[in-house]
């Protein structure tokens, strides 16, 4: 299998389980709108969602496969069998203890870590007897988190499984299983509306569904492992050198595969001060995460294995091209996308959202900060293919001491300008911190002569970046024309059609100017197109 096609492998079981996030996202603005209830549920569920996100997604297989893969290669099977059953059996052994430990002291995690602003809120005397209290506010967090928390433990153990997978070439059965969380929590919220709950009944429905829905993930990916023959054991915990070798790449890998998330986590602690900012960044956060999670996840999740198999091997012009190509492919799809997710964010986001509970006021709020979050895309995106440059050799503290940089300045950015740009400041502080982050560990690659840059991919980057920009051109003059069916007040199967014409005359342009200029690659492009036709 071609790196491109795993890549689509990968990508295309992320786009199925993101296109359904929108679904899930529609039907909660629709549910809860901008509010107190919606804030507390996405501040309950970000915590144990960042764990997912840095481990399921890539961090935890940093450390795990190249370690997993010497197993392979010099105990066998049954060694591999051995060490992966060490992994797992301290793994379970610390989540148990971590997440009664966090059920206990939840609410002074609530009020330290993972909503400060609640801590010192104070009820507003003109809102009303209908207003939520700021003590309801912090009970309703508070219940949100405890349900949700062991979500936290199901996630930490299925990356494990997911990097046994991974090592056997078995990409699908782990990018797909975050589905299963969009189809329990799209029927859950159709539910709640159905029997027409209240809002602090529907976010209490939903937090259940999260754990439900990890524990469903857990064990599918734990079917698939089963069905690839492979299988782990439960035993007393052990202090084992493979176990002391994890501990020091994971918790670094951990650190720097998940910096974006991290970001974001920072950032809606600090927007819990202001009521209906984080709802705000959170459905922002969505429409980019689209092709953030085609693309970068399934980089991440694809790139590491291969180059670890090729430095093993000895074969480094062979570890260059692949990632050289795999930076070209991440650019060639996530530079197109920022460039429209900058220039048409208020349609999209009316087009989603502005229903039900949604106020419509809330709109060009949510817009602004997914304009801003398309900025970085092209860096969230480029940290997933320098990441495994460094980690494929068993490389933590480089990339690791660039996280810490660029999380540091985005703590400082977002206290700086959330007082002054409110919800955009946040995102503004990760957006730039994004790039600095990229920049710094491409830096790192180019000056310890770990990374190569050939002219195909300066010629086709530059390519792809003036056709980008010629479509975003194209994508204003669009807008003018088709501005009457862009109105707050047109029919939504207008505003879709409206959406669909840019997106299909975008793309259209998009690909044609590559194509024409070089900036893709024609021969694989041919031979894609005749294998298709095979």
């Amino acid at each position: 299998m071609s790196l491109v096609s795993k890549f689509a492998t990968v990508g295309g079981a992320t786009l199925i389980s993101r296109i359904f996030g929108f679904g899930r996202e529609m039907l909660m603005a629709s549910a809860l709108g901008v509010g107190p209830v919606a804030d507390a549920f996405n501040l309950a569920f970000r915590f144990p969602n960042l764990f997912r996100r840095l481990f399921a997604e890539g961090a935890f297989n940093a450390a795990f496969i190249p370690l997993f893969a010497r197993a392979l290669e010099e105990d066998g099977e049954e060694g591999a069998k051995r060490f992966a059953s060490e992994i797992f059996s301290t793994l379970f052994s610390v989540l148990v203890v971590l997440t009664a430990l966090a059920m206990i002291f939840m609410p002074a995690l609530v009020t330290t870590i993972i909503a400060p602003g609640l801590a010192v809120c104070v009820d507003d005397p003109a809102a009303g007897g209908n207003a939520i209290s700021c003590a309801m506010r912090f009970e309703i967090t508070v219940t949100f988190s405890r349900i949700m928390f062991p979500y936290l433990a199901c996630m930490s153990l299925m990356a494990m499984v997911c990097g046994i997978l991974n090592a056997y070439r078995r990409f699908f059965a782990a990018a797909a299983a975050p589905t299963l969380l969009n189809f329990i929590l799209i029927g859950v919220i159709s539910y709640a509306l159905w029997i027409e709950a209240d809002k602090a009944t529907i976010g209490f429905l939903m937090s259940w569904g999260v754990l439900v829905a990890g524990i469903a993930q857990l064990a599918m990916v734990t079917l698939a492992m089963r069905m690839a023959g492979f299988s782990v054991a439960l035993k007393r915990p052990r202090w084992t050198k493979g176990l002391k070798r994890l501990l020091v790449l994971a918790g670094p890998a951990a650190l720097i595969g998940g910096i974006t998330q991290i970001n974001l986590f920072v950032g809606q602690a600090i927007a819990s001060f202001k009521p209906g900012a984080v709802s705000i960044l959170q459905y922002a956060d969505r429409p980019y995460q689209l092709p953030l999670g085609m693309v970068g996840v399934a980089i991440g999740v694809v790139l590491l294995p291969e180059l670890a198999r090729s430095l093993k091997a000895g074969r480094l012009a062979e570890a260059q091209h692949t990632q050289n190509r795999s930076l070209e492919f991440a650019l060639f799809l996530t530079v197109p996308a920022a460039v429209a997710l900058f220039i048409i964010p208020e349609p999209i986001i009316r087009v989603i959202y502005e229903r039900g509970a949604f106020d419509p006021s809330a709109t060009p709020a949510v817009a602004a900060v997914l304009g801003i979050y398309a900025l970085g895309l092209p860096a969230f995106v480029m940290m997933k293919v320098f990441s495994p440059g460094y980690f494929a050799r068993e490389d933590t503290k480089s990339p690791m001491i660039v996280t810490l940089v660029s999380a540091g300045i985005n703590i400082v950015l977002s206290l700086v300008l959330f007082p002054i740009l409110a919800e955009q400041g946040i995102a503004w502080a990760t957006t730039l911190s994004g790039w600095l982050n990229a920049v710094l560990l491409f830096l790192g690659l180019w000056r310890k002569g770990l990374w190569e840059i050939d002219g195909k991919l300066v010629k086709r980057s530059l390519l792809v970046l003036v056709s980008a920009l010629l479509m975003g051109g194209a994508l204003i003059a669009m807008m003018w024309e088709l501005n009457a069916w862009l109105q707050p007040g047109d029919a939504v199967t207008t505003q879709i059609a409206a959406i669909a014409i840019l997106v299909a005359v975008a793309m259209a342009i998009y690909f044609a100017l590559t194509l024409l200029t070089g900036a893709a690659d024609r021969t694989m492009v041919m031979r894609l197109v005749k294998r298709k036709r095979g």
